[in-house]
């Protein structure tokens, strides 16, 4: 009977499953939660960082962020247009916002509200920089990365009520189930799916910054920064959110040829200077 149950939780489960298409991939994502549901929760946590924040306003770094998140937007939208995905951004209610805070640290909530803090400013090191950060930012929310991962955290916490359900008589094997649970759904689900993500972040990130008029080579150099900031304090790749540094770098490099030939499709075939 517990079996049965448990089979039971799992199909009403998969029956709340929805989908949504990654525009860059062509492929179905999962989605439990919808835009419509998510992006006023995004708008009001981002109001809610800010309201707790210093905000830097009327500043050159400030005014910076703006300029290169406008641009970013735009490359987006072109990209999205031309690839069969107009009214793609139609809910994106974009904002960019700079925070006085020593956090190395950037995000882009879905819907397209943007956070830079300072404390990241001299790494990025210049406006072709912070484009490399941005465009990997705001890839993130083009491609509904939040969204996934919730819907992962939801699928992984519903297994779990499962198995928990299958084993409710036999308390033994109910903690053994747990103890491993924990670890395999992480190191071998949940941190690869995080993984994935920035390393797809990365990919159409660049092509983001390239079509937006910044050179898409930089954006390994960046992640040299990145590196000697960190002073190689950094976990095992397999139990880490994120890949490598050298990964991330040996990437950028790889891709940032096919970044500039897609720029090209839309007539960008020079690169603002690095300043």
């Amino acid at each position: 009977m517990n079996l049965k149950k448990s089979i039971a939780i799992l199909g009403l489960l998969l029956v709340f499953i929805s989908c949504a298409t990654n525009p860059f991939t062509g492929k179905k994502t999962m989605a439990f939660v919808s835009n419509d549901q998510l992006f006023p929760s995004a708008f009001a946590q981002y109001n809610q960082v800010l309201s707790e924040n210093k905000v830097v306003t009327g500043t050159k770094d400030a005014e910076m962020i703006t300029r290169v998140g406008q641009r970013i937007a735009v490359a987006a939208e072109r990209w999205l247009n031309a690839n069969g995905h107009q009214g793609y951004l139609k809910d994106y209610k974009w904002e960019y916002k700079l925070i006085q805070s020593e956090q190395v640290n950037a995000w882009c909530m879905p819907g397209g509200k943007i956070a830079f803090y300072t404390g990241i400013l001299p790494i990025a090191a210049n406006e072709t920089g912070v484009a490399a950060i941005m465009g990997h930012e705001v890839a993130h929310a083009l491609a509904n990365h939040g969204q996934r991962r919730m819907s992962a955290a939801y699928l992984q916490q519903g297994i779990a009520l499962a198995g928990n359900v299958a084993l409710t008589n036999d308390p033994q094997k109910q903690s053994i189930f747990n103890q491993s649970y924990g670890v395999v759904s992480s190191v071998g689900g949940m941190l690869p799916f995080s993984r994935y993500h920035e390393t797809q972040a990365d990919e159409i990130g660049l092509r983001l910054m390239a079509l937006a008029g910044y050179n898409p080579s930089e954006a390994s150099e960046l992640w040299k920064r990145m590196k000697a900031k960190s002073g190689g304090q950094a976990p095992p790749e397999f139990l880490s959110t994120h890949p490598s540094n050298d990964t991330r770098i040996a990437n950028l490099k790889k891709w940032a040829p096919a970044a500039k030939q897609e720029a090209a499709k839309f007539g960008v075939t020079e690169f603002r200077p690095i300043n």
